[in-house]
């Protein structure tokens, strides 16, 4: 079953949305000492890039193998 890149794109766009709603939550907390654990600055810049870089290889029309 084949993926395309425009799922894929979706998906990290979503998950980028999502990581940016929690890291907003994160920094506008009432309790200070609740740090958390999870780091949403770096989920969000790897989701966009991986958009980013899904978005191009679909409108391109090629995949993964034909930019390799």
């Amino acid at each position: 079953m084949q993926v395309s890149m425009a799922s894929i794109a979706v998906a990290a766009a979503s998950l980028f949305a999502w990581s940016e709603l929690a890291d907003w939550r994160r920094r506008n907390r009432k309790d200070v000492d609740k740090v958390g654990f999870m780091p949403w600055r770096a989920i969000s810049l790897l989701s966009i890039a991986v958009a980013i870089f899904a978005t191009a290889l679909w409108i391109s029309g090629g995949g993964l193998v034909d930019v390799l």
